[in-house]
């Protein structure tokens, strides 16, 4: 069996990241255990679950979302809350017990429980319209926070002090308090319902907690892991999605035990002591990309670990439509660059915007700010004032002007745009109509590159990589003062920007969903078979 420890936490709580629909997402909830799991539900590679640490009581929408509806898996918290349900229950607001002379007053985002003109309780929701909060009010300030299962109970409720919470208690399905946490971080154990409940090959174990009072969640975290853990065999395997929220824990519990972590964008520093000690018990560390993996290959402590590439994306051959459109876009990543590396680049660009008319630039980011776009904008429009040209090149369409009435700053072409995409979907979107990508970061944009190589969208970057053949599919430009003729080649050479295109695809093929599950496949073999070999050039 393989066990997958995902790093899915609210702000490094044991939490999830679920939220109200009406809240725009901050980041992606797309990460390398995410793809890992669609890989392996979709492929049958070998039998696998998932381990839950955090408090998610919402998980059956998270798993929807992430086409793994059915995916198996085992959660610390139902451990904890006694909870037998398994599926999800179509649950109203109307059903909750509310005062006779209560009124509902639905606005666009919540709807408000009014009792005697005064707010009441205010309800949220998620994306799907099912009910997540319930909050109640006493004289205009919150007092308790009820938090619903997506199976159809209250699952938490939080309570308020002047404003404050004081504590929040974790229940059974039938509304039994099991634990309460309090705003110091210790807990409590109901003394009265004092068992956890662990599944076993013959049913099922009521387990006492050592403990009546704990000095953070971590510590029952761990107890009640641990109690799962003895219903494992040595010959299962733990993949552990490196995150400094739970790392110490694994190193106290999987000792010993057949491990793979798996390194994610910049989740852990490889830099910090304590991961490189967690990562030093594994058998196998498995990166992201390249870049990760030439970094820890640099530590003299993981000489002896085996250490594999294997991309969390496979890459889909589906040609662009870049050459339908009537302009020229060239995606421009801003997130990572510094203000001197994005006024370089604005002016690169705007001095060859000149001369091109068809070309227009459009500025990538993933954070999710509602203010995001006007600064951008704010930013990019004072960088070509400085150097002396249109500020009015980067500015927000103005869509409620007919033609005749555009005055002369409307009638300035915009030439830089902002591409506001927080999740994979959007990002795919915006590639598809992208004729060329330049990353001008020291590391370029993983799933960008990846996207660019299934769609056959050329790329400029700084560093050559795994998805970037200089003279193939792009070109490497480490002096910004040649961007103007590398534009220039792929922009007004279609020759040369089909070329790429083929290459892309050549490139593709190599990245496919089958290379993906021949890596896993040999990396699974070999930890069955307890060999170690340490790779450095992203093959096993």
């Amino acid at each position: 069996m393989l066990y997958f420890i995902p790093a899915w936490y609210l702000r490094n709580e044991w939490k999830e990241n679920e939220q109200f629909w009406h809240k725009r997402r901050m980041q992606t909830e797309t990460d390398d255990t995410v793809k890992q799991i669609q890989l392996f539900q979709r492929n049958a590679i070998c039998e696998y679950e998932i381990l839950l640490l955090s408090y998610t009581p919402n998980f059956r929408h998270f798993l929807h979302r992430q086409s793994a509806f059915r995916a198996p898996y085992w959660s610390v918290f139902d451990a904890v809350q006694e909870v037998r349900r398994k599926k999800q229950a179509v649950f109203s607001f109307h059903n909750l017990n509310w005062p006779k002379n209560i009124e509902f007053i639905y606005s666009p985002f919540s709807i408000i429980a009014m009792l005697d003109g005064e707010r009441y309780a205010q309800i949220e929701f998620g994306e799907y319209g099912n009910l997540i909060q319930v909050d109640l009010y006493r004289n205009g300030q919150v007092t308790r926070k009820n938090i619903y299962d997506d199976r159809g109970f209250v699952s938490c409720t939080s309570v308020y002090e002047n404003g404050e919470k004081a504590y929040e208690q974790y229940l059974t399905e039938k509304g039994t308090w099991k634990l309460c946490h309090f705003a110091d971080g210790h807990v409590t154990v109901n003394p009265r319902s004092n068992q956890y409940t662990v599944h076993t090959s013959g049913g099922e174990d009521r387990i006492a907690f050592l403990k009546t009072s704990y000095g953070s969640m971590e510590e029952v975290i761990q107890e009640v892991f641990a109690s799962w853990l003895r219903t494992t065999r040595n010959t299962d395997i733990f993949c552990i999605a490196a995150h400094n929220q739970h790392l110490a824990m694994i190193d106290r519990l999987l000792a010993g035990r057949k491990t793979i972590f798996s390194v994610f964008g910049n989740r852990v520093s490889m830099n910090d002591k304590a991961v490189v000690q967690s990562f030093s018990q594994g058998r196998y560390i498995v990166t992201d990309s390249e870049d990760n993996l030439q970094n820890l290959l640099k530590q003299a402590d993981l000489k002896k670990i085996a250490k594999v590439n294997i991309p969390p994306y496979d890459t889909r051959l589906e040609p662009g439509i870049s050459l339908q459109l009537s302009v020229q876009k060239v995606l421009f990543p801003v997130d990572s660059l510094t203000s001197e590396m994005l006024e370089a680049g604005v002016k690169s660009f705007a001095a060859y915007l000149e001369s091109n008319h068809e070309a227009r630039v459009h500025l990538f980011t993933r954070k999710a700010d509602f203010n995001r776009e006007d600064v951008l904008l704010r930013q990019v429009s004072e960088i070509l004032g400085r150097n002396g040209y249109p500020p009015e090149w980067a500015r927000k369409e103005n869509k409620n002007k007919f033609e005749f009435l555009l005055d002369k700053e409307d009638q300035i072409p915009i030439l830089f745009v902002v591409e506001q995409c927080v999740d994979e979907l959007s990002v795919n979107k915006c590639v598809r109509e992208q004729r060329l990508l330049v990353d001008l970061a020291d590391i370029p944009d993983l799933f960008l590159q990846i996207s660019c190589v299934g769609m056959g969208v050329p790329q400029i970057v700084r560093t050559a990589t795994q998805y970037m053949r200089p003279g193939e599919n792009g070109r490497i430009n480490e002096d910004l003062s040649r961007l103007d003729e590398d534009l220039k080649y792929y922009l007004e050479s279609l020759s040369n920007w089909n070329q790429a295109m083929i290459q892309s695809f050549e490139l593709g093929k190599t990245h496919t969903t089958q290379y993906l599950i021949e890596r896993w496949k040999e990396v699974i073999a070999n930890i069955e078979n307890s060999t170690s070999t340490t790779v450095g050039n992203g093959r096993l």
